[in-house]
Parts: C-alpha cells; structure tokens; sequence
C-alpha cells in the first residue's frame, strides 16, 4: 500500500473545490446534531465546576466566617457540585442520542447522495 499516494490525496482533497453544496448542507445537519448537546454539556459542566469550588472553599474555610455552619453549608454545596460533575456525561450522552436520532435520516439520506454523485 502506497502511503504517500493516500497522504497526497488526502491533502489534495481538503484544498479541491467543493462544487456540491450538499457538503455544505451535510456538515450543517451534522452541526446541528451534535450542538445542542456540547452546549448544554459545557455550560453545565461549568456551572458545576463552579458550584463544587464554591463549596470546596466554604468547607476549607477559604471564604465564609469559618463557622462550623459555614464548614457543613460548603460540604453539602460541594456534593451537589460533585453530583452535577458525574451526570454531565449521562446527559449530554442522552441529548446526544436524541440529535442523532432527530437527524439521522437527513443525514444518511444526503450522505447517500453525496457518495453516489461522486462515483
């Protein structure tokens, strides 16, 4: 097998003019499978992260009056951090899912297309 000769097409590929708009329209759908997913799963792996540290502070007395409440209010804000932290994946695989589902038939169909113009 010839490497530099699948290499070369490779780059040749990426710099030929896509005459098609239906790769254009297909990298859109698939876009549109996967975004509402990676936002909910970044903006709620932030807020988690947030709220873990908010209680990881309280609990070690970073911020707060260093009280024994203080202490036991950021344990308990740290574990719901905790909890947010290990479900992120779960749902985000969830919605995931649902995207490709929502999707997949536009998406193969066009596919198809695509692969068969360009044989």
């Amino acid at each position: 097998m010839n490497t530099d000769k699948i290499y070369a097409e490779a780059i040749a590929n990426q710099y030929a003019p896509k005459n098609t708009s239906k790769v254009v329209a297909l990298k859109k759908l698939d876009r549109k499978a996967k975004s509402p997913a990676n936002i909910f799963a970044y903006t709620f792996g932030i807020a988690m992260a947030l709220v873990l540290g908010t209680g990881m502070c309280l609990a070690m007395q970073v911020i707060g009056s260093g009280s024994a409440a203080s202490v036991a209010l950021g344990i308990i804000i740290g574990s719901v951090g905790i909890v947010g932290v290990c479900i992120n994946y779960p749902i985000y695989k969830k919605l995931f899912e649902h995207g490709k589902r929502k999707y997949a038939f536009e998406i193969i169909q066009l596919a198809k297309e695509i692969s068969e113009t360009a044989e």
